[in-house]
């Protein structure tokens, strides 16, 4: 059993093994599904804003961020428009997370080892955080968004002031590799998954405030998958899933030892490529389902929904797995954030199940900047053309500019040798013999 604290209600966890239900209803969409299919390459990653509920941001191997407005009841074409294309990065850009509690900011992590931090209102980076030494591979805010914590391929955990920029913790994790961190909750803990020295998949639980060695280390087994954590903050559970794997372990985090608590894990015999979670918002509550993974299978295509729920006799509303939880309606403005101004998530009930508020509408801003400057850097002065005609006009100009040098040169030789020339002939004059 494990103790909520904020209800002081015990709730059996250990029972939710046997009612982790894996829907039937498994779905693969056909060949000829619409797609957004807007990137020049490979889309490495997607999030969805968690204010508007049709707009999703992408990043790409073509060195864009772009943002996308699904139209409602779903695509019925390709989708090849996006309503905002965001250039910065001078190389691919990997990771994409919008701020928890500020409408239209979003940060990017590009290959050229920067975070950008863009301000939708205008549609330009207003920050830039370059502390990092290679590719940054996770990236995780507290509950407010004033801290961001990231793991990067140079071995080292940070914890960053993102306004600033400025490094607040940094760990050498020389003895092992990280490659995931989550912020857990209100806590000021961290928790990373990685890989030991003896390379086995491990877990470490961190004080945020001083990363100098890990408070807890555990490891969980000698497969190679990289191991994703995904954390409930209302019922303090961690759940752990591993890339190739068929299972989903199920932690309870305390706040005294020794803070990780296993309870048990679900099984399934077929393994997931990648897992998405649908927001809480979007929970059956009346079947007490308190978490819900929507798991691709590797071999067949299919995505696959995996629902937690709490055992449950009362059809009552149980208040105690669902406390006020953050909603849908920002607590910040871009200008307030980027002012220095922190609040917590607005809570919502979901009591009455979800309820649309005030419907915010995303605006594209309408930029004619040929230049972005941050931190005094332009930041499109190396990024790589688009698209095959700005390829083939960048290309015509760089043949007229060589043709351009290759004629100055020219002259500039001809003009050494006449210089040459004159001097000979001065040293030749009988006023010099």
């Amino acid at each position: 059993c494990g103790r909520n604290p904020s209800s002081g209600v015990t709730v059996k966890l250990s029972a939710w093994l046997s009612k982790s239900v894996c829907d039937p209803e498994t779905g693969r969409i056909e060949p000829n599904y619409p797609k957004v299919c807007g990137h020049q390459g490979n889309v490495l990653d997607i999030k969805w804003n968690p204010f508007i509920e049709n707009i999703i941001a992408s990043c790409s191997e073509d060195t864009s961020v772009r943002i996308w407005e699904i139209p409602e009841g779903g695509l019925k074409r390709n989708m090849t428009e996006a309503v905002l294309e965001l250039y910065g990065h001078s190389r691919r850009v990997g990771l994409v997370e919008w701020h928890p509690t500020t409408n239209n900011i979003l940060f990017s992590a590009g290959y050229d080892y920067k975070v950008l931090i863009w301000n939708l209102d205008i549609g330009e980076p207003v920050k830039m955080i370059d502390c990092h030494t290679d590719v940054i591979l996770c990236m995780s805010f507290n509950t407010d968004g004033s801290l961001l914590a990231t793991s990067c391929k140079d071995k080292k955990l940070r914890v960053v002031e993102p306004r600033s920029g400025r490094v607040l913790q940094e760990a050498s994790c020389k003895n092992h590799r990280v490659n995931r961190v989550v912020f857990l909750g209100s806590t000021k803990r961290l928790l990373t998954t990685g890989v030991s020295r003896w390379n086995t998949r491990q877990i470490a639980l961190w004080d945020q405030e001083d990363l100098s060695m890990p408070l807890i280390e555990e490891e969980i087994d000698g497969l190679s998958g990289l191991l994703f954590p995904f954390y409930d903050a209302d019922t303090h559970m961690l759940y752990l899933a591993g890339k190739g794997d068929g299972n989903i372990r199920y932690y309870e985090i305390g706040s005294e030892k020794p803070y990780l608590s296993y309870l048990m894990e679900f099984r399934s015999p077929a393994p997931q490529k990648g897992l998405g979670v649908m927001p809480k918002h979007g929970l059956d509550v009346s079947a007490c389902e308190v978490f819900r993974f929507y798991k691709l299978v590797t071999l067949k295509g299919l995505i696959e929904p995996i629902s937690m729920i709490v055992p449950r006799r009362s059809e009552t509303y149980q208040e105690d797995i669902y406390p006020m939880t953050p909603g849908t309606e920002p607590a910040l403005t871009p200008d307030e954030w980027l002012s220095g101004v922190n609040r917590d998530p607005i809570l919502m009930s979901l009591k009455e199940g979800y309820k649309k508020t005030s419907k915010i509408v995303f605006k594209a801003p309408v930029r004619e900047k040929k230049s972005v400057v941050v931190n005094g850097i332009d930041l499109l002065e190396n990024v790589p053309p688009r698209t095959e005609n700005e390829l083939l006009r960048m290309f015509f100009r760089q043949q007229d500019e060589i043709r351009r040098l290759k004629d100055e040169l020219s002259q500039k030789d001809i003009r050494i040798r006449q210089l040459q020339l004159e001097l000979k002939n001065l040293r030749n004059s009988p006023k010099n013999n």
